[in-house]
């Protein structure tokens, strides 16, 4: 029986016990993809990572992403937490200002970049795909039902949409903030309406032009998410395409005030022509390792 390091992480936020969990196992070769699953269902979070050498020479390493129930191509803190693990470890040799390097995940070999301070990761920003929209042909009435609210919380000049940058989840402007602490998820009547189309609810409220409150509704055990990449960087595609976030700026999101884990997350969206390329950043800590024998 091999023993196998992991450290747990918090992830979007530089404070202990905020932001989202994650557990990173730095050396994860030799791992067969059975019990990979196992691991991350005996870790009992939203993700758990496994890092192996990359089979792309281009790539510095393999990140292989495990939700309790699947193995996912992408998804945002994985990534965020991981790269900030494997900098602080020496894996990417520190220097002041950006190291630029490869990844190679499920969804294919992707950029992120690591920006140093005094020989410490400060911040990674991981490029997404490009953005994909599909209309949601979703009763209002009935979403209003599904997050426990009434159809005036819903913001009225802007529509949900199914929106990816590698996942698809549900966006859904509301009025304001208030109506963002009024959600009171019903799982079943959400997982009805949202089908296959998308893995969250994202829901949020707009403050100004370059900030955003915002909770992930998740239909299933985990009921929401404290920081969800992959939907802050779909939900900037989403403002620029609406007119609502310029591109090229900065936009601050902030998720999880109502779980008592809050949440910094940035967002650029970069644009050529129609399409739509979200950078998102954030920052990690270490919150507490340990060994598994597996």
């Amino acid at each position: 029986m091999s023993s196998y390091k992991f450290v747990q992480l918090d992830v979007f936020t530089d404070q202990a016990f905020a932001g989202n969990p994650l557990a990173v196992f730095p050396e994860a070769e030799g791992l067969t993809d059975e019990r990979m699953q196992q691991i991350a269902r005996e870790m009992n979070l939203s993700e758990t990572v496994f890092v192996q050498k990359p089979t792309d020479e281009e790539a510095l390493a393999r990140l292989r992403i495990f939700t309790t129930k699947e193995e996912l191509k992408l998804a945002g803190h994985p990534v965020i937490g991981t790269w900030f693990l494997l900098a602080e470890l020496g894996v990417v040799p520190a220097q002041d200002g950006g190291v630029h390097i490869l990844q190679e995940t499920g969804a294919g070999v992707l950029p992120v970049e690591i920006r140093f301070k005094d020989g410490r990761p400060q911040r990674v920003t991981m490029t997404q795909k490009e953005a994909i929209f599909k209309p949601a042909k979703i009763n209002k009435k009935k979403l209003a039902t599904a997050l426990g609210l009434s159809p005036k919380d819903f913001d009225t000049k802007l529509q949900p949409e199914f929106v990816s940058t590698g996942i698809f989840n549900l966006m859904v402007p509301l009025r304001n903030r208030a109506a963002l602490g009024k959600i009171a998820m019903n799982m079943t009547e959400l997982r009805r309406l949202q089908g296959k189309n998308a893995t969250m609810a994202y829901c949020f409220a707009l403050s100004g032009n370059d900030k955003a409150f915002s909770r992930g509704m998740l239909p299933w055990e985990l009921y929401e998410d404290a920081a969800t990449g992959s939907a802050a960087g779909s939900l900037g595609a989403y403002l620029v395409r609406n007119g609502r976030l310029a591109p090229g700026h900065t936009l601050t999101i902030l998720q999880g005030q109502e779980m008592g884990r809050p949440s910094h997350l940035e967002v650029e969206v970069t644009q050529s022509g129609k399409k739509l390329v979200p950078r998102v950043s954030g920052a990690a800590v270490r919150v507490f390792e340990g060994t598994i024998r597996a």
